[in-house]
């Protein structure tokens, strides 16, 4: 699993200036949004970060260890936490910059394993965007809208006891208000993830399902989501925005949407929420195309740790879909009379015992991001005299 913060905060805070954008139905209180996103605060900015080593869990979810201006009046004791006074300094941000500009800490969480990244490992990923990927499963497993491995269970469990011990020991500050991704692998890892932590009683774990926060949308049948009747039965305490449609209506078997039409639909559905949501502190629970994606739409110069393509689940740019089909890979292959049924009918325990190890680790950014609904051009905030 993967854990991302924006000041829009990944368990790290950055900043850089995102440019305009013009209205849509989902910016209905704006005419354009400008985004800065605010380095210094996150490990996962730092270019010395290495995307291979770093673990979110290991590093207080990537908030640096450094002083802030407000620490002699807010704590002349030094006896806060270091999360107790990133809020602070988030609190000071938000009250002295008037009232067209906005700053928000994203926490962004990658979905733990499924069944498709089990299935892809073990076939490979010629095989796999060549042919498996366009099934609904081979017979013993099914990966379209694919639900969790154990693997990727026991994942989103580590994240939530790193979160209790987080909220305990560091006092982080909770998410406000949560989102997640129509597609049953991120409405599980959310659930299993903020389900039974000492939330405070004015945020409760509910969270809001958006349509625009699915994954990079291919022909694969892992990227079609289930019915809104489907999700309301599964998930019955999750609200569903206005609008969500009963079927999948943006999903079409072989037909994919490029990487410019997935950063204008993330650019929409990121301005839905700052348009709509004041509270500071969110969860986005995704995919790491998306997690990409809503990056590009901050238009960050992102490290090492963000950049990485690696296939780390919970980690920032773990794994993009490729939507080439047959490209670098035997054409015979595709057709269907050439696989034999015993490969296409490995078991659920084959699939996910072969799984690569890659795949074994969930991840989560952080990410402080400064919003101005003004006209004007915004100038980055130097971190270190913040």
């Amino acid at each position: 699993m993967f854990f991302s913060m924006l000041l829009a905060a990944c368990a790290a805070v950055s900043g850089c200036v995102i440019g305009t954008t013009k209205a849509t139905p989902y910016t209905s209180r704006s005419s354009y949004i400008n985004y800065t996103t605010v380095t210094g605060y996150f490990l996962q900015d730092e270019a010395t970060t290495n995307a291979s080593t770093f673990s979110f869990l290991n590093t207080n979810f990537g908030l640096i260890n450094r002083t802030y201006t407000t620490d002699p009046a807010y704590d002349p004791d030094r006896k806060k936490t270091q999360w107790q006074r990133f809020e602070n300094q988030v609190f000071r941000f938000n009250r002295e910059s008037g009232r067209d500009v906005q700053y928000k800490v994203l926490y962004m969480g990658r979905h733990g394993e499924g069944y498709h990244n089990a299935a892809e490992s073990y076939y490979g990923t010629p095989a796999w965007n060549c042919y498996y990927s366009e099934l609904d499963g081979n017979g013993t497993v099914t990966w379209a809208d694919a639900r969790l491995t154990p693997k990727g269970v026991s994942q989103a469990l580590t994240v939530n006891a790193f979160w209790a011990s987080e909220i305990k020991n560091q006092k982080i500050p909770t998410p406000q208000n949560y989102y997640t991704s129509p597609l049953t692998r991120c409405l599980a890892t959310a659930n299993l993830t903020f389900n039974g932590l000492d939330l405070p009683g004015r945020h409760p774990f509910v969270p809001t399902v958006k349509e625009l926060f699915r994954e990079g949308i291919s022909g694969h049948t892992c990227d079609r989501r289930g019915t809104k009747f489907y999700i309301q039965s599964a998930f019955p305490t999750y609200k569903i925005e206005p609008g969500f449609a009963e079927t999948d209506q943006l999903w079409e078997a072989y037909h994919g949407e490029t990487q410019v039409d997935q950063d204008i639909r993330s650019k929409t559905v990121l301005n839905d929420v700052f348009s709509n949501d004041d509270e500071t502190y969110l969860s986005i629970t995704s995919h790491s195309g998306e997690i990409a994606s809503l990056l590009r739409g901050s238009d960050c110069e992102r490290s090492n740790a963000h950049n990485s393509h690696s296939t780390i689940h919970c980690d920032l740019y773990m794994y993009i879909a490729s939507g080439n089909r047959c490209d670098d890979f035997d054409l015979q292959f595709c057709d269907s009379d050439s696989d034999s049924d015993s490969d296409k009918n490995k078991s659920m325990s084959q699939l996910v015992h072969q799984t690569n190890q890659s795949h074994a680790t969930l991840v989560f950014e952080a990410l402080l991001v400064h919003r101005n609904r003004g006209r004007g051009e915004i100038a980055p905030i130097d971190a270190a005299k913040a």
